[in-house]
């Protein structure tokens, strides 16, 4: 099976605001869940704020994006990118998650999530955080 690593922002709020930006310089198609559309919302000034967004260019270029809410730490250039792991096997999926688990620290437990059926992320015994997911195609 296949697996791709995509460098995946952090923003506090901005999210949406970059990519679509970084479309207007790459072209390509754009995906974006809002924390309503996903039924995660904790904070309700936050409900638009993006959950979970993509840009996919036809020449290859792949960037993902979230806004990180208002109760988790975000501090600009200290936790503004992720390493995502995608793929299609849960079990592949879930075998990478356990290794870099098993010395690191759980920030989601692997599970089901609004935009895939399997997701979890962990910050790894160096201090990389890591999301990965099964892939799935988001009929919003």
């Amino acid at each position: 099976m296949a697996i791709t690593t995509t460098t995946h922002l952090n923003f506090r709020g901005d999210a949406r605001a970059a990519l679509e930006f970084y479309r207007s310089v790459f072209g390509g198609e754009l995906t974006l869940v809002r924390y309503a559309d996903a039924g995660a919302v904790q904070e309700p000034a936050e409900a638009d704020q993006i959950l979970w967004g993509q840009l996919q260019g036809d020449q290859g270029i792949h960037v993902m994006a979230y806004d990180v809410p208002g109760r988790l730490p975000y501090e600009p250039g200290v936790n503004a990118v992720f390493v995502s792991v995608r793929g299609q096997d849960p079990d592949e999926i879930t075998a990478y998650w356990k290794g870099l688990a098993e010395v690191g620290h759980v920030v989601q437990d692997l599970g089901p999530a609004g935009w895939s059926p399997l997701y979890g992320m962990v910050r790894d015994r160096f201090g990389v955080t890591w999301v990965l997911d099964v892939a799935a195609e988001y009929a919003g």
